[in-house]
């Protein structure tokens, strides 16, 4: 990953709005929330959510798919996963037993 991806990343992470949005989602999984369950979860205009989840696309943190006349948002796993490894790839120096409790901390708790 380059340095200008994660960048567009988290400045699209950086704003409330699309902060709540990708918070929102990442519980959801692949099946995903149409917009209009978006816009009334987080009291959004739809036109104000329209531009937060462009940002969010353009920065590789979620996706679209279209099921009939609705758009329904997810997160994209692999940019996640693509953006944290980024992030913590140095976070061992060599020494994995360092980032134990890093990683320990966002395992999921299945």
């Amino acid at each position: 990953m380059e340095i200008t991806y994660a960048s567009r990343a988290f400045e699209a992470l950086g704003h409330p709005t699309r902060l709540a949005v990708f918070r929102l989602l990442v519980p959801v999984g692949s099946e995903g929330l149409a917009a209009g369950m978006i816009s009334g979860q987080l009291s959004l205009p739809p036109s104000t959510l329209s531009s937060h989840l462009a940002v969010l696309q353009e920065a590789g943190l979620i996706r679209a798919r279209r099921e009939g006349r609705f758009l329904h948002f997810s997160v994209h796993r692999a940019g996640l996963a693509d953006l944290t490894g980024w992030l913590l790839q140095d976070c061992c120096g060599g020494s994995p037993e360092l980032c134990a409790p890093v990683l320990a901390g966002i395992a999921c708790a299945c």
